[in-house]
């Protein structure tokens, strides 16, 4: 697995439009959602995959906030 680095992968969030980000925000949060019931479940192979779920929303809802206070 090739590892992005923050900025890199800041750049690219930054790229996509608010509209993807949301999309990417929802697509994030119903993916996380079904990592918590492989979680409870006993089954969940990568838990660093919900580390890094998490920080892709958090990265795309520092981008739209961003976007709002410049106007």
């Amino acid at each position: 697995m090739i590892r992005v680095k923050h900025k890199d992968k800041m750049n690219e969030f930054r790229k996509l439009t608010t509209e993807e980000l949301n999309k990417k925000i929802s697509d994030s949060k119903e993916e996380l959602l079904k990592l918590r019931m492989k979680q409870a479940t006993g089954n969940l192979e990568n838990p660093a995959r919900m580390h890094e779920l998490k920080k892709d929303v958090a990265r795309c809802k520092t981008i739209i906030r961003e976007r709002e206070i410049e106007g």
